[in-house]
Order: C-alpha cells, then sequence, then structure tokens
C-alpha cells in the first residue's frame, strides 16, 4: 500500500482553502456573519494541520445556507473535494430503509407486524421477530460487523445467500422486544425483505421512492469508489502521511450502509422527509417513535434543550451525520473522509454557528518529546476492575498507544508527560515516578499502573 506525502503541498492547499473561503463554492454564497466566517476559518485550520478533510453543510431557520469542502478527494492524483463530491455515508443509509419500509406500509406490501419468518425462517427466534422489531434494533438478531470474522471478508464480494448464511449462524442475543442493541443485521435483512416484496432492487428502489421525488442526483446505493467520477476515497493521516483504507464492498452493508451523498443532499432530504415529500406524516410519527434514544431508522439527538432528528453514520474512514432539529428549523450535516478528530465536536461548532452563537477554536500546538523521555513512558499499563491493558510503545520516534485486541493509535504531546489523541477524545497524563498514568475521556479518569 503506497503513502503519499502532502507536506510539500501545504502552502498551495492553504491559499486553495482561503481562496475557496473567500469566493464561495461553485456559486453558493452563504451569510458572512461573524460566527459563519469564524466556522469557515476553523475548518480550513483543521484541514491545514490535517486533523479532517471532508464537507459541511447547515440550513439556518432563515434558509440561510452554510456550504464549506476542505482537503482532497484523491490524494494519489491530488484531486480536491468540491460540493458536488460523493462520499459514502454510512449508517445514515438507515434513515433511507426506513423511509422505504414505510412506503412499503403505506402501499400495502408489508405490516410492521410481519415475521421474520415469513421471509427467512432459518434465522434464530424469525417467528417472533418482526419487521418493527428490526427497524428499532429490538430483535435480538447478532451484529455481524461485530464478529473479528468480519474484517476477514468485508472487502469482498457476497450475495443475499452468503449474508443469510453468515446471519443464521449466530445465535439470538436476547428475545425479541427485550432491549435495544445495534445490529447492522437487522437493516441488511430489511434492504433484502425490500428487494423480495417489491421485485426490485434496493438500488432501484432508492431512485424512484426517493431521489427522484426530490431531486436528488448525487444521493445513490454506492459501487467500487471511482475517483474519476468525483467520489471520494478515505484516508487516515499517520506519521506525516495520508494512507488510503482499505474499501468496503458494497454488496455487504446492503440497506445497513451502502449508500453515498453530499451533505447538501442530505439536508435536502431530511427536510423532505419533515415536511410530507415522501411519506404520510403518520409514517413519519411512527419513525419518531423514540425507544432508549432509538426510532425507526432514527437517533434523536438534543442540542441545547432542543430535540432533533436524524443519524451518523461511518464506513471505512469516512464518518457522516445528519440531523434537523424542528423547533430551531435548523438542518445540519458533514460528511468527512479523513479525520484524526471526534467528528462530533465538529457538529457541535456547526449548530452553535448555524443558531447564531460563539464557539472555542481548540489550539493545535503540539511539542516535541526527545526519544528518551518517552522511553520513560513504555510498558504495559493494567488497571483494576478494567478487561484490558493498555501498551505504551515508540513507533518511528512517536508514542503509540494499544488498547488489547485494538488498533494501535499515535499520542501527541502536550507537555512532557501529557499526551492526547483528538479522534477519541482522550488525554493521557503520566506519571513516570508512580510508574503510573491518568486516561480521560469526557470527563471520566481512570488510573493504569505499569506492570
Amino acid at each position: 500500500m503506497k503513502f503519499f506525502n502532502l507536506s510539500v503541498n501545504l502552502n498551495n492547499m492553504f491559499k486553495k482553502l482561503l481562496l475557496i473561503s473567500a469566493i464561495g463554492l461553485s456559486g453558493i454564497a452563504f451569510s458572512q456573519n461573524t460566527v459563519k466566517e469564524k466556522l469557515s476559518n476553523y475548518l480550513d485550520s483543521l484541514c491545514l494541520h490535517h486533523k479532517v478533510m471532508g464537507s459541511f453543510a447547515f440550513v439556518d431557520k432563515n434558509q440561510a445556507k452554510f456550504v464549506k469542502v476542505v482537503g482532497l478527494s484523491d490524494v494519489e492524483h491530488q484531486q480536491n473535494a468540491n460540493m458536488n463530491t460523493q462520499y459514502r455515508i454510512g449508517s445514515i443509509s438507515k434513515i433511507f430503509t426506513a423511509v422505504l419500509v414505510m412506503k412499503a406500509v403505506e402501499e400495502k406490501k408489508i405490516s410492521l407486524d410481519d415475521k421474520l419468518s415469513g421471509f427467512y425462517p432459518e434465522i434464530p427466534n424469525a417467528q417472533k421477530i418482526t419487521i418493527e422489531h428490526m427497524l428499532q434494533h429490538r430483535s435480538g438478531i447478532h451484529n455481524l460487523t461485530d464478529e473479528p470474522e468480519y474484517m476477514q471478508y468485508y472487502t469482498k464480494p457476497h450475495t443475499e445467500a452468503d449474508l443469510i448464511g453468515i446471519i443464521k449462524k449466530y445465535n439470538s442475543d436476547f428475545e425479541p422486544g427485550a432491549k435495544f442493541e445495534y445490529s447492522n443485521s437487522n437493516y441488511i435483512l430489511l434492504g433484502i425483505i425490500l428487494e423480495k416484496i417489491y421485485k426490485t432492487s434496493y438500488a432501484e428502489l432508492v431512485s424512484t421512492k426517493i431521489a427522484r421525488p426530490l431531486k436528488l442526483t448525487l444521493t445513490k446505493v454506492g459501487g467500487a469508489i471511482d475517483p474519476s467520477k468525483n467520489q471520494a476515497e478515505s484516508y487516515e493521516y499517520i506519521e506525516g502521511r495520508y494512507r488510503k483504507m482499505p474499501e468496503t464492498d458494497m454488496s455487504i452493508p446492503g440497506g445497513a450502509g451502502n449508500m453515498v451523498s453530499t451533505p447538501v443532499e442530505l439536508l435536502e432530504f431530511i427536510i423532505g422527509l419533515e415536511k410530507g415529500k415522501l411519506i404520510k406524516k403518520a409514517s413519519l410519527d411512527k419513525m419518531k417513535s423514540f425507544k432508549d434514544g432509538y426510532g425507526y431508522g432514527l437517533i434523536k439527538l438534543t442540542y441545547d434543550k432542543s430535540s432533533g432528528f436524524g443519524h451518523n453514520g461511518g464506513i471505512d474512514g469516512f464518518r457522516s451525520a445528519v440531523y434537523y432539529f424542528p423547533d430551531l428549523k435548523v438542518a445540519a450535516s458533514y460528511i468527512v473522509n479523513q479525520s484524526s478528530i471526534d467528528p462530533d465536536d465538529i457538529f457541535d461548532n456547526m449548530m452553535a454557528a448555524a443558531t447564531g452563537k460563539d464557539f472555542k477554536i481548540p489550539s493545535f500546538a503540539v511539542i516535541q518529546v526527545p526519544e528518551a523521555e518517552l522511553k520513560k513512558l513504555t510498558g504495559n499499563y493494567a488497571s483494576p476492575g478494567v478487561p484490558l491493558k493498555i501498551n505504551i510503545f515508540i513507533q518511528n520516534k512517536v508514542l503509540m498507544a494499544q488498547a488489547t485486541g485494538q488498533s494501535a493509535f499515535p499520542l501527541d504531546a502536550i507537555s512532557e508527560t501529557s499526551f492526547k489523541y483528538d479522534m477519541a477524545g482522550i488525554v493521557i497524563n503520566f506519571h513516570p515516578e508512580k510508574k503510573q498514568f491518568d486516561i480521560i475521556q469526557r470527563g471520566a479518569k481512570t488510573t493504569f499502573t505499569k506492570e
């Protein structure tokens, strides 16, 4: 796998980003008030420091649109992304699947009370599992993406029979209806069931029942990524280089995550859904029947005491979200194809800008710690009551951390004994004299001791 170093192009990239910021994107103008300008500068800064690449958009109550695109869609060919670049949206696809199911209910093709056994009786508990259970992730069907073997086959094409064979071999996790537990298997099955009852492909259903009514031209079922067609690859930035991520074969996620789109079109989709352009109000109200924060393909999200609905997504190196807040009359969406910080932090700042509030731009300053000092921190650490250990080691003069059974990640120094990993919102404070460190994540602190 090739690595591509972009450091020589940072000056040119920064000039291009400033130009985009100044003139807008392809004629799309947005309000140049202070907080929106600050958001634009913030996204430029994130990209310049290799923290994020992607596309961002929101519509506020005055219908003023903000659109911003930063970074590259194709690193190898130095291709800048633009507002029409298609990105994989991962689990946001579940909203589309749920809408199609509700459309099928309206057309009397299926009932929410229909049993899975009418389609796939061989799946454990199928005679007890309803369509509604699957929509709400309350079926007990095991999530195939949780299994280690998933990493052995996710880049290879699979047939319907292959997927059913994988899903049916896992025992049920709990009795249907007993609780909420997120499982991609539910929506893979729903996508296949839709194809059966309509006798056509999921891709065609998305096109005829969602994309065409809303005049969406860039929102569709994806295939193999083709950068020559303005489709973004996904990356991680590590050791000073962008590394292309392996690519999920879209035959596997199906109705759980096989779509591509843009933030602008995702806004048009979720607003169109709210305005009744796709399904009846009664059907959307059913989709908003939230239990444990989840409805039918919708997540309930609270921002500043306001309640919104939508979904987030993640596939390969892509991260995405789209949410609409009816009382604020604000919708916001992003899709990133590289991120070294938690995209939720970006979303919070987008919502601040959309509602006219100020926000704080983080400092990206890091320091260089001599390797001799880093060596004092290395070793295997454990904590009583925590079922994993953390190995701290040095790789190419960079301090790394790796928890049991997980991938290693780099730590950025903010002092000789304090380090951070922005992607997960982690800060690690070492106490070498005690042979300990404190790991802090979302306000929770846990102490680990060197073995």
